[in-house]
């Protein structure tokens, strides 16, 4: 039994529409944290890399640290974005601050990420009649910084033509607390550039 033009036309289109959303069907991977990041020239995870690994390094390196005879004490002041774009500066401290708690070269106070708790739980164990005496920790123990590290990133964007320019710059500073010296100080640049195609729109 043939089918009416209308019939045929549904068929058609119900064909159509599952095609199309076959064709839309995402597949999920996982990949190389460490492999270069290039989908496109903005602030990426390849640059934050960059970064920590540089300025880790340089700091380690440095007599501010090598010349100590213990750890030194730091806090970690919120990098400054000076871009006009959103970066998340916190993930550029928060590595290189990893890689160097992990060389056990240099210690953090914690009162740069998480002042309130502290001293929400000194409050609680001093404070609310709850926790034993015997456990509850002192106040007026926390062990002051001896360097502040503080930086900020800034950026510059060009464009001529089809093809645009990324330039990045960070730049790090340790100061010593107590004199207000800078003791260190150190910057990573980094370029990129992206040309679209005359085809590609």
């Amino acid at each position: 039994m043939s089918r009416s033009p209308l019939t045929q036309t549904l068929a058609a289109a119900s064909a159509c529409v599952a095609l199309a959303l076959t064709g839309c069907s995402k597949q999920v991977t996982y990949g190389n944290p460490e492999q270069v990041e290039t989908l496109t020239p903005e602030f990426g995870s390849t640059d934050l890399q960059m970064i920590a690994s540089k300025m880790a390094q340089s700091l380690l390196a440095s007599p501010v640290i090598t010349g100590k005879p213990k750890p030194p004490l730091l806090y970690v002041a919120p990098v400054k974005n000076k871009t006009d774009e959103h970066i998340a500066t916190q993930s550029i401290t928060d590595k290189i601050s990893t890689t160097l708690i992990q060389s056990g070269k240099v210690q953090f106070t914690a009162m740069a990420d998480i002042p309130k708790e502290l001293v929400d739980q000194l409050e609680y164990q001093n404070k609310s009649g709850l926790v034993n005496p015997s456990t509850a920790k002192p106040v007026g123990r926390h062990v002051g910084a001896d360097y502040m590290l503080a930086g900020e990133i800034t950026s510059i964007v060009k464009k001529s033509g089809s093809t645009k320019d990324y330039y990045y710059k960070i730049t790090l500073k340790l100061a010593n607390i107590e004199t207000a010296v800078i003791e260190w100080q150190d910057e990573k640049e980094i370029r990129k550039g992206e040309t679209k195609s005359l085809f590609g729109g």
